[in-house]
Formats: structure tokens, sequence, C-alpha cells
């Protein structure tokens, strides 16, 4: 392992109005490591990653590569002197094709000045060859996955051929066996010298990849040292400056009479047959491996997308759902996978994000009453434990726990009795999932029934009644408290045994 520095920040500073983001940030980055960067959302890691790569501008300080003080102006600077970044929240056009989206902004020209597709085609397929993707060239970005879009955009980065890639929680949507994949180019690059910054929540991640480990809070760092020098307990520690008690703040609620049941629900393609119940004060795990159709059933609940066959029934009376209207009329809601593009409007204040699909109760007489909304709008934001400077706020400016906080009271807002929840936790830190475990619990108290849907196996087991696992737009099995191991789960996912065999192997 090299010990050279690559990569240095000397007292870093940056302010938004109303907090200081950013205060007196000093530490090295050595060639051929993995640098982790731990810290609760809203800690300051992702605003230096964007005044790394140009984004932002510091209001004080020094970034400095092979020890030579640089200004970096923009993204594309830059990637001129080295720079790339994968980020977190995928921004992403989606009527972009593959091809389009990996060389955007720096199309590849023909003699005549002019873009060159046939050469945009060629590296294109010699990219996806070399990484073993099956893609098409000329495949939108609508008709692909969160984790088909998350592995083109590590791929984007790792096409420029960068000395220092910083990857922003860059498994965060993808599979187990792609982030084995990810772990295996991020040797290649260690190996040839590239140097990574890596932020991640995941401590399983962390302790696997990690050389080095500095952790942030509220805007500074509190520790910096090599991955030796860790444990898990000790990086939490610094990291919410308070200890967690338990991961998982799971109480025990008497199951009343069923919230919701499907019966052979059905879309061509995406699913089959999917039948399931969910009673009073009860949290039910859907399982399964990446395109085994558990967010497709949740978005044909809610209205996203269409179902074929099959009948749901909502506190026992039959509910027609055909938009997302409908489903919130019957008092069932979800908050999304893809936060930013189905759960939050980003150019809208924190208020506006909470009231907006519940402007009718704020309008009488044709006007809207403002401080009756903000009084609502005070009240949930404060149940859900959302920080921000103000409710007037840009929803932009928060972090992505407190956005997802945002999004729950925004949906408590409408009083529902079924909450459906993929991915609840995606991206967020320890402390951040801790407080959505506990209004959890709080949302089963008061006898609404949530479905939970995660690739976090630990969270499913944390926090669940009950786990249903799916595999190939199936149910392939349910499995009660007494059976919930990781390889229950992982067997009836990967369809290498039946529900059967797993009951005969609890006994």
């Amino acid at each position: 392992m090299g010990q050279e520095v690559k990569l240095r920040i000397s007292n870093i500073e940056k302010s938004f109005p109303g907090v200081k983001a950013l205060d007196k940030i000093s530490f090295a980055i050595k060639k051929g490591t993995v640098h982790v960067i731990c810290g609760e959302n809203g800690a300051g890691k992702s605003t230096l990653m964007k005044i790394i790569n140009g984004i932002y501008k510091p209001d004080c300080g020094q970034i400095l590569i092979d020890e030579k003080p640089v200004e970096v102006k923009n993204p594309i600077q830059a990637r001129s002197l080295g720079i790339s970044m994968i980020f977190q929240e995928l921004n992403y056009i989606p009527e972009m094709t593959i091809e389009e989206s990996l060389f955007v902004g720096n199309w590849p020209k023909d003699k005549y000045g002019r873009v060159d597709w046939s050469e945009i085609r060629r590296r294109t397929l010699e990219l996806l060859e070399r990484e073993n993707l099956k893609y098409s060239p000329d495949t939108k970005l609508k008709d692909l996955t969160v984790s088909d879009i998350q592995m083109l955009e590590i791929l984007k980065a790792i096409s420029y051929n960068s000395q220092i890639i910083i990857m922003d929680e860059p498994t965060s949507a993808i599979t187990q066996k792609e982030v084995g994949v990810l772990f295996e180019k991020i040797n290649e690059l260690r190996l040839r010298g590239t140097s990574i910054i890596y932020i991640s929540h995941k401590m399983d991640e962390i302790f696997t990849i990690a050389d080095e480990i500095t952790v942030f809070r509220d805007g500074c760092v509190v520790d910096s040292r090599p991955v030796s020098g860790y444990d898990m307990d000790t990086v939490i520690a610094q990291m919410v400056g308070r200890k967690i008690e338990g991961n998982f703040p799971k109480e025990e609620i008497e199951i009343g009479e069923n919230v919701i049941e499907v019966n052979g629900l059905t879309s061509p393609g995406k699913f089959s047959d999917v039948s399931f119940n969910v009673g009073e004060g009860e949290i039910v795990g859907f399982a399964g491996l990446m395109g085994a159709g558990r967010s497709e059933v949740m978005r044909a609940l809610f209205g996203l997308d269409e179902y074929h066959g099959g009948e749901v029934f909502i506190r026992g009376q039959k509910a027609d759902i055909k938009s997302v209207k409908d489903s919130i009329e019957q008092k069932m809601v979800m908050l999304s996978e893809d936060r930013r593009r189905f759960g939050i409007i980003p150019v809208r204040s924190v208020r506006e994000n909470v009231s907006l699909s519940n402007l009718e109760k704020f309008i009488h007489g044709g006007r809207l009453h403002a401080e009756d909304e903000n009084e609502k709008v005070s009240h949930y934001c404060r149940k859900m434990n959302v920080k921000t400077p103000d409710f007037e706020t840009s929803i932009e400016a928060l972090s992505g726990g407190n956005q997802q906080k945002v999004i729950l009271a925004k949906w408590m807002l409408t009083d529902p009795d079924v909450l459906i929840l993929d991915e609840p936790t995606r991206g967020i830190d320890v402390g951040a999932k801790y407080e959505i475990y506990k209004l959890m619990s709080e949302f089963a108290k008061q006898k609404k029934g949530i479905i939970v849907v995660s690739s976090e196996l630990p969270e499913l087991i944390g926090m669940c009644d009950r786990i249903y696992v799916m595999a190939k737009g199936r149910i392939m099995g349910e499995l009660t408290k007494d059976k919930f191991t990781q390889e229950n789960i992982m067997r009836l996912a990967t369809e290498a045994t039946g529900i059967e065999e797993v009951n005969t192997n609890a006994k």
C-alpha cells in the first residue's frame, strides 16, 4: 500500500443559510487506497464531495492534489484533474439511451466536429462487454431499474480512468452480487494506484473495503485513522455522538384484524398470483433478490402501475385501485425506493412537500388557509423529528434521512390505514435508520398495517412480524418469527429450497 498522499483537504469551510455545513475539515487520502468517509446524514460528507468535484465553492481552505494547490471550478475541470464522482442521488434523464448517458458532456467528435455516433456505439459495446453487463446501448434509462442505473453510473466513473474516484453510497441500489462485482473493480483500481473516496453507512462494507476511515459529525472531522484502529461500535459512537440501544427498536404489539388482504394479484411479465395479508399493528416484510418483483407489486398496489388480475381488500372492502389518487382515497400510501423521482418535489419547500398531497384539508371557502397549513405541517414534521432550519427551506437542502422523514410526514397527514415502505432506510445513516425504525413501531401501535420491502435482511429480521420471500415474480414462502434466519430467506429467494423444506429444517 503506497504512503504517498494523492489528495489533501486543508481547513475547508462551507456555510449555507442557517447552517454551517463544514468547519475546518482537514485530512489526507493516500495513493492506491480506499478511504471511507462515515457520518450521519447532514454531517457534511456529500457537501465536501461536491466541493472536491467542483459543484460547490468552499468559503475558505484548500484542496491539494499531489501536494499542489488546485481550484476546482466545475465538474468538467474536476474531470481534467483526474477526479470523477458517483452520486448518491441518481440524477438521470429517463429518455436518454444508455450510450447517450455514458458519454453525455464527453462526446467523441469526428474530423468535422460532429458527434461521432459510431465511435460512441463502439466504445459503449466495449465497456459493457468488459464489465460483463448485458445491456443494449439503445435501451432508454426509463426502462431500467434503479439498480441498473446505479451500475451504469459506476461504469461511467470508472470509464474516465480517473486518479481519484468519489463513490457516494454506490451500493445503495444494487444487489449483493453486484456489490461483489463492484468490490472486485475497486480492488483492481486500488492496485492500479487509483485513490477511492468511499461514503457508506453499511458497516459490513466499510470493514470489508476500507484502508482508512474518517468520521464526520456536525460538519467536523471527529477522527481519521487506519481501519485497523477501528471497530464497528467505535465508528457508530463517533458518528452519532451517543450510544444507540440496540439496532432494532421493535415493540411487541397485539395484531388485530386484517387491514389489507391481496388475492392472486397478477401483472404478466412482472408478477403472478401474489397473495398476502397484513393485520392491524403488524409489520410485514418482503424479501427477495433484485428483480424478484417486490417493488413492482407495491407500485401496482399504490396505483403507479396497472395490474391485470386479482383482488385487493382494505378493511374488508374491495378496493378498485387504478391510480395513486384511488390508493390515497382508500387510505393506502407508499414511500418509494426512488425518493427523488417519486417521493419529493426538489424545487419546493419542506412545507409544500408535506402539504401538497393534502391541500384540500386546508382549502375552505375557495382559499388556502395558510395558518392551518403551517400548524399541521409543523405538527407532523416535529412528530417525525425532521431536522430543518425552517419549513420554507428547500427540501433539496435536507439530508437523505430528513427527506425520507418529510415524505412520512406528508403521508401521515392523510391518516392512512396501510403504509408501504419500499427500501425505507436506503442511503441513510445508522442514527436516521434508528429513528425510522422507531416511527415504524409508532405507526404499528396506531393499528396501521405496514409493508416493508428491503434488501437488508437484518432490517427485515429485526423489525418484522412475518416475512414473505419473492423470486421471479412469485411468493416462494412465508416465514414467521421462529423461522427468521438469513439462510432461510436466501434459500427461498434463490429458489434453492421450498417453504416445506424450510419448515422441516426449522423444527
